[in-house]
């Protein structure tokens, strides 16, 4: 009886405490705008027709904020390498794009700890991670040349009314990307310099695939409502849309860069902008999505059109027309396609998949040494394929205190996947978000992060050798 009486008074004296807590965190919560429910709202009570005027007339004001924030962050100019090219030609951005804090070196912040550059809020905002273009709102958004492409070919019309692409051209993989088979590795480019989509994909492929594989392709290239293209009022495309299809952010099995934020975080402000990976080399990888983890390409095809195009959100795949696959057809013959996709050629990379000495360049075998040696890329990154199939945290976190960057929480990314380094040279921008537009910037992050110490040379020898893989 005295138990519970304790036990009672207890109780009583720290209702007033919870109630304290509830109100406080529901003010929070209203000032600052955030959400406290995992689900997006499924009833929209507003007029399409208002939501898209709404939208038109807040877009300029959205972008010009975004785009200042690159033109603070970048040198977004088009300067191309001289002599380097992609497979098909287009031109490789070279130099360090990202800023400076005024007065401020690489140097000299390499010589920093991580400790001291946080406390000094020295970390270059080049290097932080890189908002969505309007981050409160997310969802798939392409570059224009896909989407006048995909309008000629389909009359499929992928242009958001609220926003546009942010990056520059020059700084994308090249359009259309050309395609690689391990089936068939005597045709070279398979693609016949063609944007593969539902209009032409029995007349590029009839003949060279298995009717597995090509009833696999046409499922890749076949538009499925997606989050902001359906046919429901709660879209972002002025028409009502067929949808978008897996190979409209995947071109030809590679990357265009197309953009969109992970379903698979909440709130919003911590969802992560994702650059779209290449599809090329699947059949040597062990796991999917940058974080998720998933551990086969069936997996994340099945995943992707029922969770990803929603952004996670299976009531609202319902609403918007979720295409659910068959696991044991559909979802496999997409990934015998898939499989298939090979890396593009690397003339000067031996059996092993490193350097033959006769064919590389002095700074290219400096590079490689110093991949597998001071600058321990090897560790997680090893030849032939450069990935380790494993998750690694960085911990980018410790050189900058956590901050809101339009719209965005800047703070802990966690572990993230090691994507393959073969053809690195045809997927630009890099790092899971695209914050770094060079492979120059990419050596100047991770010498920074990893605390490499790497001089001007070896900096420069480094990038050749990835040039060459």
């Amino acid at each position: 009886m005295k138990q519970s009486m304790e036990k009672s008074r207890w109780i009583l004296l720290l209702i007033p405490v919870s109630a304290f807590i509830v109100t406080l965190a529901t003010a929070f919560a209203q000032d600052t705008g955030k959400k406290t429910s995992s689900y997006m709202p499924v009833d929209i009570t507003e007029d399409f027709a208002a939501i898209m005027a709404r939208m038109k007339a807040a877009k300029p004001a959205v972008e010009k904020k975004h785009i200042d924030l690159l033109n603070e962050r970048y040198d977004l100019s088009n300067r191309p390498a001289k002599g380097v090219a992609m497979s098909r030609g287009k031109p490789i951005q070279e130099g360090v794009r990202v800023k400076l804090p005024k007065g401020m070196t690489w140097e000299k912040l390499a010589a920093m700890s991580p400790e001291e550059i946080r406390e000094k809020d020295l970390f270059p905002a080049g290097l932080f991670p890189l908002p969505f273009p309007n981050h409160p709102e997310g969802g798939m958004l392409f570059p224009k040349f896909l989407i006048d492409e995909i309008k000629k070919q389909e009359g499929r019309d992928l242009t958001r009314f609220d926003l546009d692409f942010d990056l520059p051209d020059h700084f994308l993989p090249e359009f259309p990307p050309p395609i690689y088979l391990t089936t068939r590795p005597d045709l070279g480019d398979v693609s016949k310099g063609k944007l593969v989509t539902i209009a032409n994909h029995q007349d590029l492929f009839n003949g060279i695939l298995n009717p597995k594989q090509l009833e696999g392709l046409r499922l890749l290239v076949t538009p499925f409502p997606q989050q902001q293209f359906n046919q429901t009022d709660d879209r972002r495309s002025e028409r009502p849309s067929f949808g978008v299809a897996c190979l409209d952010c995947h071109a030809n099995g590679h990357t265009i860069a197309a953009t969109h934020l992970v379903g698979d975080i909440r709130p919003q402000e911590f969802r992560h902008r994702i650059d779209t990976p290449t599809l090329r080399g699947v059949n040597i990888q062990r796991l999917f999505g940058s974080q998720r983890a998933l551990k086969s390409v069936e997996d994340f095809t099945e995943f992707e059109q029922r969770g990803a195009y929603f952004d996670g959100d299976p009531v609202i795949a319902t609403k918007k027309g979720v295409n659910i696959l068959e696991r044991g057809s559909q979802v496999h013959f997409m990934a015998e396609f898939q499989e298939i996709l090979d890396f593009p050629p690397a003339p000067k990379l031996g059996i092993d998949g490193k350097l033959d000495a006769k064919k590389a360049t002095e700074s290219e075998l400096r590079g490689q040494q110093l991949f597998f040696g001071k600058a321990n890329c090897g560790s997680c990154h090893p030849a032939p394929y450069y990935t380790d199939n494993s998750m690694h945290n960085l911990r980018a976190e410790r050189f900058y205190k956590p901050r809101m960057i339009n719209g965005m929480m800047a703070s802990a990314d966690g572990p993230i996947k090691t994507f393959p380094l073969r053809g690195i040279k045809d997927s630009p921008p890099y790092l899971h978000d695209d914050r770094l537009l060079t492979l120059e910037d990419t050596v100047e992050f991770f010498n920074l992060i990893l605390e490499l110490k790497l001089n001007d040379q070896e900096k420069k020898d480094l990038v050749a050798f990835m040039r060459a893989l």
